[in-house]
């Protein structure tokens, strides 16, 4: 039997991960409905590709409540889940990077590469928003990788300090510096009132996130047939 759903959403981070790494359906369900937005901003500030990230969040989720490291309760689980996704999300930029030695085309993400399907249609969308949200995510896609994984993480995501620097395992001093060229470098090209549209830029939440949070399931959980 099952606890309720109350039960699970006050569960320390340790026992969720346990009940994770037991296939437990309820307990994947919440630590993915949870990450699933933070994971996927932090692989496409890497990857750049909205596949390729949805990809990644997977091979994470998988690897974290399958692998031979579990989760030991130093970091949040949150924290810990994004450093996997992070390390993930590099070793497929490298693998592509030795594939594509030869490539002689320029790559330029646009906003159609990585908004899904439905992006486009919000109702609660306005046309000043939606510009301001388009003209941010094509200048932090310009962005250095560097600075534009810390940028996503502390502004969009509003990780800590302290959280940011373990998921990249860089010294808290090398996450301020980096914001703040990272954030010098927007000022040049954003209108000052660009910070009222963080929130709407890189979204993965709704069918996206449910989504994602199926495949998880799908892999971590393939026979209890739990759908929602």
């Amino acid at each position: 039997m099952h606890a309720t759903a109350l039960d699970y959403d006050s569960l320390p981070d340790i026992a969720l991960s346990d009940l994770a790494r037991n296939r437990d359906p309820l307990a994947v369900r919440l630590i993915t409905t949870r990450n699933n937005q933070r994971l996927f901003r932090a692989a496409w500030s890497i990857l750049k590709n909205r596949p390729d990230a949805e990809d990644c969040i997977q091979d994470t989720y998988v690897k974290a409540f399958t692998g031979s490291s579990p989760f030991n309760g130093t970091a949040s689980l949150s924290t810990w889940l994004t450093r996997i996704v992070i390390n993930e999300a590099l070793g497929r930029k490298r693998t592509a990077q030795r594939r594509k030695l030869n490539l002689d085309r320029s790559e330029v993400v646009m906003l159609e590469d990585y908004r899904g399907q439905s992006g486009s249609a919000s109702p609660e969308s306005q046309v000043l928003r939606s510009e301001l949200s388009k003209a941010l995510e094509v200048a932090v896609a310009q962005l250095p990788e560097a600075f534009r994984t810390v940028f996503i993480l502390r502004d969009i995501e509003e990780m800590s300090v302290e959280d940011t620097a373990q998921a990249l395992d860089i010294l808290p001093q090398t996450v301020k510096s980096r914001l703040s060229r990272a954030r010098s470098r927007l000022r040049e090209a954003l209108d000052p009132q660009v910070k009222a549209a963080l929130g709407g830029t890189f979204r993965f939440a709704g069918p996206d996130c449910e989504r994602m949070t199926q495949r998880a399931l799908g892999a971590l959980c393939p026979n209890t047939g739990e759908t929602k």
